[in-house]
């Protein structure tokens, strides 16, 4: 199998046990476009077999994420995992329906963020939850970021928990926004409960848990349910349609020239579809090759 497996990742495992127990499942080369905390849940698409080399066009995708926000205690990794490191009061007569949305939606837009120190960006080689494991200080530097939609879903004035969900850049903490949407109410906060329910054109409703997956492996109608193959990920591409004569020498790495614009092709031969191509200066080059 060469493609896409929608997983929806559950609370407690790495994305790494998952893309593990998934290749023990296929008995195939697997690998991830982005990982989850293990407390987070949600949409973990796994790439397949020569899906792998479809990476580099699946890892900018925007995403969109559930969370629930605890007000008033601050964690050493900004999640439920961390220990509790600094308390504050929290003030309930903000924790209104009109406050908080004002207060979120302040947060959409472009904006420079910290990212938090229990991290896998690498500074000087190595990652930022490693320095901080030692207790070793580190200059960060605030990353670019985008926050297109954010939305108030409920909130709970006895626990000081705020629910809501958000639209993304890639490369956004959700963690540091919860610190920073707390800063701004005034207080403290800390990530409780992450859900990622979209990757870009992926959804959770398509994904399908490690478990539903082994009981129904032999069930080739129920996995590809949850499959999308290396053609279908370059469904919106245009096609281009190549005789024996040029496929052979695209097979074997000539450049052909070509009259159309630059970008991604999807390639056939004989209406069978053989993998994908880049068009660079009216020139055509293999890329994913199945």
């Amino acid at each position: 199998m060469d493609g896409i497996i929608l997983i929806n990742k559950e609370k407690g495992c790495t994305s790494h046990d998952v893309v593990y127990k998934v290749k023990k499942i296929f008995n195939e080369k697997v690998g991830h476009t982005g990982t989850l905390d293990p407390m987070a849940t949600g949409v973990l698409p796994l790439l397949i077999g020569k899906g792998t080399l479809c990476s580099k066009y699946l890892i900018n995708h925007d995403k969109t994420y559930i969370v629930k926000l605890e007000l008033g205690k601050k964690t050493s990794t900004a999640d439920s995992e961390g220990e509790i490191i600094e308390e504050k009061e929290v003030n309930e007569e903000i924790l209104t329906k009109e406050n908080l949305e004002e207060a979120i939606q302040t947060f959409i837009g472009k904006s420079k963020q910290m990212p938090p120190m229990y991290s896998a960006i690498k500074v000087n080689g190595k990652k930022l939850y490693e320095y901080a494991r030692k207790g070793q200080e580190v200059k960060i530097e605030p990353r670019d970021i985008e926050i297109y939609n954010i939305e108030l879903l409920n909130f709970n004035k006895k626990l000081k928990q705020i629910d809501f969900e958000v639209s993304c850049s890639k490369g956004t903490y959700i963690r540091s926004l919860c610190e920073d949407i707390a800063k701004k109410l005034g207080t403290v906060g800390f990530m409780k409960e992450l859900q990622r329910k979209q990757v870009g054109e992926f959804c959770l409703q398509d994904t399908v848990t490690i478990e539903e997956l082994e009981k129904n492996i032999d069930d080739k109608n129920f996995v590809m349910q949850h499959f999308l193959s290396v053609e279908n990920i370059f469904k919106d591409e245009q096609k281009i349609e190549l005789n024996n004569r040029k496929l052979q020498l695209f097979l074997n790495g000539v450049k052909l020239t070509l009259e159309k614009l630059d970008g991604v092709y999807k390639i056939y031969n004989n209406d069978k579809f053989i993998g994908t191509g880049i068009v660079n200066n009216k020139m055509l080059k293999r890329d994913i090759i199945l």
